[in-house]
């Protein structure tokens, strides 16, 4: 399969579905997102789509506050740099797997900035 540009709606949809299907079938992270945080994925993917989209695409898709559910999640099973590391991990395979150009590799690094705040201010939070 050709690798395409992260440009349009449907590209990140494709991203997140692609990514998703991943964190499911991990077996470190995705009973985070299936047994703790008891995720609902027909409403989830869909927050996922307009926050990509946002980051992505500009088009201000995304309303809400991402960290928060996070804070959650992470009362019931600490979260540590290590959940961090390998969501991260699945999201750069997911990009190189599937995507080329400089749209790409701007969300490879958002994704990593993203990683690492939260990682930070849990860590924060939990000493």
């Amino acid at each position: 399969m050709s690798r395409r540009t992260l440009d349009s709606p449907e590209a990140v949809r494709f991203l997140v579905d692609s990514f998703y299907k991943k964190v499911q079938a991990d077996t470190f992270i995705g009973p985070i997102f299936t047994d703790v945080a008891q995720v609902d994925w027909s409403n989830h993917l869909p927050k996922m789509y307009a926050f990509w989209e946002s980051l992505i695409l500009g088009n201000n898709a995304y309303d809400g506050h991402p960290f928060r559910p996070h804070l959650v999640i992470n009362q019931k099973h600490t979260l540590t740099i290590d959940h961090f590391e390998r969501w991260l991990q699945l999201f750069s395979e997911t990009i190189t797997e599937n995507f080329t150009g400089e749209a790409a590799e701007q969300v490879r690094q958002r994704a990593t900035q993203i990683a690492l705040v939260w990682n930070n201010k849990l860590q924060y939070l939990n000493s």
